[in-house]
């Protein structure tokens, strides 16, 4: 049996290709590779707080991993647009269910043995979900942020959006990452302590 296992990592090296935010004027466009390093850090970060603020028991490399693949899929479907995404529940199920079908394809793509681990990465406890959920939010929200500090007001109605979003999402790993270090984003680099 051949092993495809290669043909897994290329088509993860395309996720450079894969533009966000698509329907919006941006100051600095943003591709899928950017998004997926800058969600596995928040995940990773998130684990850490939870841990040591909280008292919870994740593994931060985990949830690292998780938030590093956890939009994978999207290289075989594209980023499809929140406004579709999320139009109806029918749009929001069905496209489900091709995330579901592309994750499965990039996943057989892989040796076995390769497969198991990757799926690990994507099997998370509901604990585990939310946490690469929050991160994936507070990204859109950094996004939005950063785009409007730009002067770019195509993003205000994303920004009150996602803000609202973050504010009812009930993850305490969330709420101290706004309002401890969410500041931090919108400074400059002179303005960052070094």
């Amino acid at each position: 049996m051949k092993d495809t296992s290669g043909d897994f990592f290329a088509l993860l090296f395309q996720m450079k290709n894969i533009v966000r935010w698509g329907l919006m004027y941006n100051t600095q466009q943003e591709n899928l590779s950017e998004h997926a390093a800058e969600c596995a850090i928040l995940a990773h970060a998130l684990a850490l707080i939870g841990n040591d603020r909280f008292g919870k028991h994740f593994d931060p490399l985990r949830l690292l991993g998780a938030g590093l693949y956890h939009d994978m899929n999207e290289v075989l479907t594209g980023d499809l647009p929140t406004p579709v995404k999320y139009y109806n529940e029918d749009i929001r199920r069905s496209y489900k269910e091709i995330e579901a079908v592309s994750e499965e394809k990039m996943l057989s793509l892989l040796a076995p043995s390769l497969q198991k681990e990757y799926r690990a990465l994507l099997d998370l406890t509901p604990e585990e979900k939310k946490i690469v959920k929050g991160a994936d939010k507070l990204c859109a929200y950094i996004k939005c942020l950063l785009e409007l500090e730009r002067g770019n007001k195509e993003f205000a109605v994303a920004c009150r959006v996602n803000e609202r979003s973050l504010k009812a999402f009930g993850s305490e790993e969330v709420d101290y990452f706004m309002e401890h270090m969410l500041s931090s984003f919108i400074k400059n680099i002179d303005e960052v302590s070094l």
